[in-house]
């Protein structure tokens, strides 16, 4: 039997990792959004706030992070809960891992984001103010809808790169496609057959991926060659 009967456990592995990329990548671009118009902002505190977060993530690497959120925040955790005399609970690892990989990837999402709305024609925000709209309804009206086409092609990079990163959550005990293949690799003691099934897996989720966002890029852009905007 082809590896021993643990295929159906690493196709189950690889349904929990689609969960998880898709839910980070809802954090991270709420994270994004939210640091792209700090950035943004009037404000000398909100500018900085958004440019030591983006700044900082962005230069320690994804896999330290992973330790220092996780295993960090359960040390915080047991103290508070310690302190007050209640039983604490365990992270669970999926949520650590969510919240994690959002919170490395927002800091990215910050920087696309940020671009995105910097290649918006300011005019047009300005022109949406003096009709009295209010800066949220502008943003949401006029600026989103615009910004998407410019962020595209580096938020597809960000979620390639995020679907390759959840293989570091294994190191947390999620019981992912990379901890059931590990668990498969010592049980049948073939490394090989299995890491390959597990590239084949990331592989058809990236191109899928890339057709998907090619298609999206294709459609945000049309009527703006031709327009030469």
């Amino acid at each position: 039997m082809f590896l021993q009967g643990y295929l159906p456990s690493i196709l189950e592995g690889a349904v929990l990792t689609l969960k998880l990329a898709g839910s980070a990548l809802a954090v991270a671009i709420a994270l994004g959004l939210v640091g792209a118009l700090f950035k943004s902002a009037q404000s000398r505190l909100l500018t900085l706030l958004a440019e030591v977060y983006s700044t900082v993530v962005r230069g320690i690497p994804d896999l330290v992070w992973m330790f220092l959120l996780f295993f960090g925040a359960q040390m915080l955790l047991n103290d508070v809960c310690g302190y007050l005399g209640w039983r604490s609970p365990d992270i669970d690892p999926f949520v650590a891992g969510v919240l994690t990989l959002g919170f490395i990837f927002g800091a990215y999402m910050t920087e696309t984001f940020r671009g995105a709305m910097m290649a918006v024609n300011k005019g047009q925000m300005e022109a949406g103010l003096a009709y009295g709209m209010s800066p949220l309804r502008v943003f949401f009206r006029i600026t989103l809808p615009q910004m998407v086409r410019f962020a595209l092609p580096s938020f597809s990079n960000n979620w390639l790169v995020l679907v390759k990163s959840t293989a570091l959550v294994s190191v947390i005990g999620l019981n992912d496609v990379m901890y059931r293949a590990d668990a498969a690799k010592s049980a049948t003691q073939q490394p090989f057959d299995v890491y390959i099934i597990v590239g084949l897996l990331f592989l058809i989720v990236t191109g899928l991926s890339n057709l998907l966002l090619a298609w999206m890029e294709r459609r945000y852009s049309m009527g703006t060659k031709e327009s030469g905007l």
